[in-house]
């Protein structure tokens, strides 16, 4: 299926001391909110931010954070298609090899300093040190210059076919523009400032974690001139102040929506949304065309999941359904069954070796878990509480797990610890962790570069840190290739070995729906939820 008909098919097919009741959470966001603020966005996201930094974790939430506050080189937009951004164009050479790129005018970042064509090197080159498809550009590039104060030379070392692709990448980790300074930080580090160049400013002052974050509109940003199209096109501020209130209870957040106190509600609990509709002012959508993936993470550098037997064992022993019920319920915002690893609708779209996934074998799971050599060693599963689709999957693959005898325990916490503490590589014992439950949307997962979960590159891989040189051969083979047709048989060969190796389990396609009241005008059918075109009336 071609990219531009994906989204029309899938269209059609700890610190959670939050407010408790609904009249506390107005009276704390009225008391935020400035005398002369003309406009405010009162957002309940779907996460604490905790970490601020989009280049050090692919947390979402904190890329949502990054969107409102930085731009980006290039941007996909509604087709699927990569657009210039902060470009103002670009040019390739005739072998392919070279692509000078052109900034536009009137740049500039929050701190008042133009943006040049230096910040653009050093932000590239520290997202591709941490990114998996950032990586892969980065393998292959022979050098990245700044020529002169607007122009910016990518020199390759070998044709490359998704350059663009890679640059415009829409989501974690999306490649943000940062200031030299700050961008000259050590990738395995926090930068210790937020400034950027986006529609909105981040106003630290008034950061409270575990409460609310703050931005407001960036008077001196330069919007595209073109309609907003996903992450491409015109980012028009419409609002003074984007506020975002965390509520991690999924009933009191509901009911400040539905008492007005707040504006939008990102992902609302679906247990729930019979009570949100019944409010006639309330809009509740799927503003996501592309749905999402449910991911059960493991832990390779530690028993019992070091063993290839061991995650044998745990895909045999779960079943998609019993995810997607637990964690929407509604099977009307989710697939039956899903065993493509790069999302069913998508161009890659294959079920070659999904049997484990569709056919459930406790027996044969308690068979490879012996085989492993399984000690009856607790098994630790991270269970951030706060997120009804991540806690919902760790419920449920600790119960699949004790049923063919692991000794689990789930460790309860919010999001945003569990972000953190899942980079921690010592010991599960030491403070790690053995498996942790996440989601991933459909952009993330289209094919074996976006999809940085399938990369077994050892330490360089994502949080788990799986290796497989056959798999990264297999995605250097697709990364390569440019007969459409080819690439498909190199993605059958991989999804082949991804179910033998299992990086982690997809526990099934989902589409989220995000509710907000009928005052929001502009909501943005996309992937990722943006909020710049929004306005307040």
């Amino acid at each position: 299926m071609p990219m531009t008909a994906l989204a029309d098919a899938i269209k059609k097919s700890a610190r959670t001391a939050a407010l408790s009741t609904p009249i506390a959470v107005a009276g704390l966001m009225a008391a935020a909110v400035p005398v002369n603020a003309e406009s405010v966005l009162k957002i309940v996201p779907h996460a604490d931010l905790r970490n601020v930094d989009p280049i050090w974790t692919t947390a979402y939430i904190t890329r949502n954070h990054g969107y409102l506050v930085f731009d980006t080189l290039f941007a996909l937009d509604e087709n699927l298609e990569v657009q210039p951004q902060m470009a103002a164009g670009h040019e390739v050479s005739e072998d392919g090899l070279t692509y000078t790129i052109t900034l536009r005018d009137g740049l500039q970042f929050h701190d008042g300093a133009p943006v040049t064509a230096e910040d653009v090197v050093a932000s590239i080159t520290r997202w591709g040190a941490r990114d998996g498809m950032g990586q892969k550009l980065m393998r292959v590039t022979e050098s990245l210059e700044a020529a002169d104060e607007k122009t910016v030379v990518l020199t390759l070392s070998e044709p490359y076919g998704l350059v663009l692709q890679a640059l415009g990448k829409i989501s974690s980790n999306v490649p943000f523009i940062m200031p030299k300074r700050l961008a000259d930080t050590d990738p395995n580090a926090q930068v210790e400032e937020i400034i950027g160049s986006g529609p909105f400013r981040f106003v630290a002052d008034e950061w409270q974690p575990g409460n609310q974050v703050v931005y407001e509109k960036f008077e001196d940003y330069v919007p595209r001139d073109e309609p907003a199209s996903y992450a491409a096109g015109g980012k028009v501020a419409n609002v003074d102040r984007v506020e975002w209130r965390y509520i991690p209870d999924a009933a009191t957040a509901s009911q400040a929506l539905l008492a007005g106190e707040v504006d939008y509600y990102e992902q609302p609990a679906v247990d729930l949304l019979p009570m949100i509709q019944s409010d006639p002012s309330i809009n509740v959508e799927t503003v996501d065309p592309l749905g999402t993936q449910g991911v059960i993470r493991f832990n390779f550098k530690y028993p019992p999941f070091d063993d290839k037997r061991a995650r044998q064992a745990a895909l045999w022993a779960v079943e998609q359904a019993d995810y997607m019920y637990s964690i929407m319920g509604d099977p009307k915002y989710f697939e039956e069954f899903c065993g493509a690893y790069f999302m069913c609708g998508g161009p890659y779209e294959t079920d070659v070796g999904s049997e484990a996934l569709r056919d459930k074998d406790i027996e044969k799971a308690k068979a490879l878990l012996a085989e492993s050599g399984y000690d009856g060693r607790e098994v630790l599963i991270l269970d951030p509480t706060d997120i009804p689709v991540a806690h919902g999957q760790s419920l449920v693959t600790a119960q699949a797990l004790r049923e063919i005898g692991m000794n689990v325990r789930l460790v309860a916490m919010d999001w945003a610890t569990m972000t953190s503490r899942r980079a921690v590589r010592e010991a599960p014992e030491d403070g790690g962790w053995n498996i942790f439950p996440t989601w991933w949307l459909a952009a993330d997962q289209l094919n074996p570069i976006t999809n940085i979960s399938v990369a077994a590159s050892g330490d360089t891989a994502w949080f788990g840190w799986p290796e497989n040189q056959k798999i990264e051969d297999l995605r250097n083979a697709f990364a390569r290739e440019t007969d459409p047709a080819k690439q498909k048989a190199i993605v059958e060969e991989l999804q082949a070995e991804l179910y033998d190796f299992v990086p982690y389990i997809p526990t099934g396609q989902y589409y989220q729906p995000t509710a907000f009241r009928d005052n929001v005008k502009g909501v943005l059918e996309a992937p990722v939820p943006f909020f710049w075109n929004i306005s307040v009336e």
